[in-house]
């Protein structure tokens, strides 16, 4: 059997075997659904939400929130990480500072941005962007670190430009470490928006938890969570297929060696 195809299935058989011993608990010992509501009960209120129509307007909010908070940042990491590793004193004049606003926590900052860009979809895209930025910052300076000596001393034996050094050398040796980058943003990403969610907002998968917990529906908020687990293992998948195709001289231990 292939073995991401045998890595599939024995994911599946713990996660079956998982929600079987907790609908198993809840009804054998007569939870709560206040406490923990069984899963039968998380799969109508999940198909409540998405039939009535109630789950659509949020979905796409937060999704929105993502995935523009995702690219801002990004792009944002990219660029400042390639001029920090290239320019000494870019580095040491503004790194410094970067890592200081990283170590504020961002729900505390949060409603900051609420009092900047309101309560719309603006301030949640700027608080993902924030969260996403410095992971793709810190891949892009260590990828670029990371470049041989020996291959820059024989780019310049061979009289390669700067832009032919960092097109042809220093972007293909950093990528691996970017797309790590790039993979742990595209979870923090969902983080991102839900906090600026929670602080405040209109709309949103983030809003819609806090208005069933304050509703006592246990069941709507873990039907809402899955929802946004399902959006960080799509924006994760996505990154990794990302890796696959433009790394793809890189092994992966999944792929099986000819002996």
């Amino acid at each position: 059997m292939n073995p991401s195809r045998a890595h599939l299935l024995q994911s599946i058989a713990v996660a079956v075997t998982v929600i079987a011993l907790w609908e198993g608990i809840c009804r054998a010992f007569a939870v709560s659904p206040i406490v923990l509501p069984a899963p039968s009960s998380i799969v109508v209120r999940l198909y409540a939400l998405v039939t009535s129509g109630m789950i659509w307007p949020h979905l796409w909010a937060t999704l929105v929130e993502v995935l523009s908070g995702f690219v801002l940042g990004c792009v944002a990491g990219l660029i400042i990480g390639a001029m920090i590793s290239l320019i000494p004193a870019f580095e040491r004049l503004v790194y410094p500072y970067l890592v200081a606003l990283q170590t504020l926590p961002k729900v505390a900052i949060a409603p900051l941005f609420i009092i900047w860009f309101g309560y719309g979809l603006t301030s949640k895209i700027v608080i993902t962007a924030l969260v996403c930025f410095f992971p793709v910052l810190v891949s892009v300076i260590a990828g670029f670190h990371s470049t041989d000596k020996d291959q820059l001393d024989m780019m310049k034996a061979f009289g390669a430009t700067k832009l032919q050094t960092l097109m042809r050398l220093r972007i293909p040796s950093a990528l691996v470490l970017i797309f790590a980058g790039l993979e742990i943003a595209a979870v923090l990403a969902v983080i991102g928006a839900i906090v600026g969610e929670f602080v405040g907002a209109q709309v949103g998968l983030g809003y819609l938890v806090v208005t069933l917990n304050f509703s006592m529906d246990v069941s709507g908020v873990f039907a809402v969570l899955i929802i946004l687990s399902a959006i960080g293992l799509v924006m994760h998948g996505l990154m990794r297929y990302a890796a696959r195709k433009y790394i793809f001289w890189i092994r992966r231990s999944d792929t099986p060696v000819m002996t």
